[in-house]
């Protein structure tokens, strides 16, 4: 498999392989990057695989493993591409599009309010677009949670959620629904609602090529892809850290 692979990939460096991970296919690490390839090599797989049975980012706990400090979002920097010799989109990019990293911050306030939900309080607001099946997006929720800042949560389904994040936004109480969304649970929903403010949190972040999750805006439109620890969310929402 590393020969046909150095044949198939010559300029890419292969520094290991694992096909005893998942079953069905073999893990490769090229450096700090990360794809997937059938046991035959011929088929090469480029995005996050996801366990629906334990509801975990596989994909995104090896990025974090290989390398604590990277982005864990699926969308920018070297973590998130493949870094093979070939033209090919982004992990989770289905277009190929370009990752932004600084956005207009009037966009972002023009987008719906029934997309949103708004939680916290303090003189910062962040935006953060999510997954609730995203289990480094339940870990930053639980992040923001302890910091004085004003967090507006915007759902996009990335992993199949979309029936979730409706069943969100038409709750009666929406920050309550935000939790149980996160913990797995039941969500206590009202009636039908307008959820149009989703479709507008997902052209949005496909057009600035938010391919993974979580992402966080900052109010000048700054942009982070990934999960971050508490002490750099700190220093980067006051705009002391880059």
């Amino acid at each position: 498999m590393q020969q046909a692979l150095a044949e198939r990939l010559p300029k890419t460096e292969i520094t290991a392989i694992d096909c005893e991970k998942i079953e069905g296919v073999c893990e490769v690490q090229a450096r700090q990057n990360l794809f997937y390839i059938d046991h035959g090599a011929r088929y090469l797989i480029i995005g996050r695989v996801y366990d629906m049975e334990t509801k975990q980012d596989l994909t995104a706990a090896r990025l974090l493993e290989m390398n604590p400090d990277m982005l864990i979002g699926g969308g920018g920097g070297e973590s998130a591409s493949p870094g093979v010799d070939m033209q090919a989109p982004a992990a989770g990019d289905a277009t190929g599009g370009s990752i932004d990293d600084q956005i207009d911050p009037r966009a972002l306030a023009a987008l719906p309010q029934n997309g949103a939900v708004v939680m916290g309080r303090g003189t910062k607001t962040v935006t953060v677009f999510s997954d609730f099946r995203c289990g480094y997006c339940k870990r930053l929720h639980e992040t923001l949670e302890t910091l004085n800042v004003k967090v507006v949560e915007r759902p996009i389904s990335v992993l199949g959620t979309r029936p979730i994040s409706e069943a969100v936004i038409c709750s009666p109480d929406k920050r309550r629904a935000v939790n149980q969304a996160y913990d797995g649970g039941s969500i206590t929903t009202g009636s039908e609602c307008d959820t149009s403010g989703l479709d507008a949190n997902e052209a949005f972040a496909r057009r600035h090529g938010f391919n993974g999750t979580p992402v966080i805006v900052r109010e000048d439109g700054a942009v982070v892809h990934g999960y971050r620890p508490r002490e750099f969310l700190e220093s980067w929402i006051q705009g002391s850290a880059s």
